[in-house]
């Protein structure tokens, strides 16, 4: 018995202290919503600084989701052009996109390019004051940390993220548009009617109630991210590195469950 246990030992330390961190990473992570979320109603409300971040979040984000959003909606036509036209059915093109944009690709590939480009930033900026010590200077001065740094950048990304969808929807059917009617010669009467009649409203509701979910979660775990950077410049990388890669995983899986939970609410509701 002795034996054996030697022989497991080397192979369970690794384990139990792998399992070790989780659970302490997500206890950590659990106390730091919950946190934030108690402290997000109370006052003073600082409405400077929550438009400061949905500036930077959303409107400097705008020029990437549209670039993003015009080439995505432009592939997606290329190809669901010339795989529709081996089976007659071109005119499916234009409803197919529609759909595919509003439930899918717009809610995750906005997530994801805000992911990159703004809450990396936020992992960065908080995580340099965590090690320079600014954030214990506004504990010192009386003031909270989650309230003055977090609150307005979770309800920041939370708003802006189902905008910036919005507007990836848009630029993506105009991408497939161009594609599809100027490129493949796809009738344009077609495309639209099939559009119109095969995507509506609750399908483009749908993927905002997406994108809210993934801004809310990308941006908790970025700011979280940030508050527990350690050990000076590679913390800071480190943390900034960690922040964007398990929110991009974060928004593939809840993708799965908020696309059920979607689905199955909208098939018991009235066709909106």
């Amino acid at each position: 018995m002795e034996k054996l246990i030697n022989k497991i030992q080397p192979l369970a330390d690794p384990l139990g202290r792998m399992i070790n961190g989780f659970t302490k990473t997500l206890g950590n992570l659990c106390l730091f919503v919950f946190q934030t979320l108690s402290w997000i109603p109370r006052r003073p409300y600082r409405i400077k600084n929550l438009f400061k971040q949905m500036e930077f979040i959303g409107v400097q984000s705008t020029p990437i989701i549209m670039l993003t959003g015009v080439f995505v909606g432009a592939v997606f036509a290329l190809q669901t052009g010339k795989a529709f036209a081996m089976f007659n059915a071109e005119s499916l093109v234009g409803a197919t996109i529609g759909l595919s944009l509003a439930r899918e690709i717009a809610p995750v590939f906005t997530a994801l390019m805000v992911t990159a480009r703004a809450c990396s930033a936020m992992a960065a900026e908080l995580g340099t004051m965590k090690v320079t010590e600014q954030i214990d200077a506004l504990e010192t001065m009386a003031v909270n940390p989650l309230h003055y740094l977090v609150c307005p950048r979770v309800i920041a990304t939370t708003i802006m993220t189902p905008l910036l969808t919005a507007v990836f929807d848009l630029v993506g059917i105009i991408g497939a548009w161009f594609v599809g009617i100027k490129l493949l010669g796809i009738g344009e009467a077609s495309f639209f009617d099939r559009l119109y009649f095969y995507v509506n409203l609750r399908d483009f509701i749908g993927g905002l109630v997406k994108s809210g979910f993934f801004g809310f979660f990308i941006s908790l775990i970025s700011c979280y991210s940030g508050f527990d950077t350690k050990g000076g410049a590679k913390g800071v990388g480190d943390s900034t590195t960690r922040a964007v890669v398990v929110s991009s995983v974060v928004v593939l899986v809840t993708d799965y469950f908020l696309t059920t939970w979607i689905l199955e609410y909208f098939s018991q509701g009235p066709s909106v």
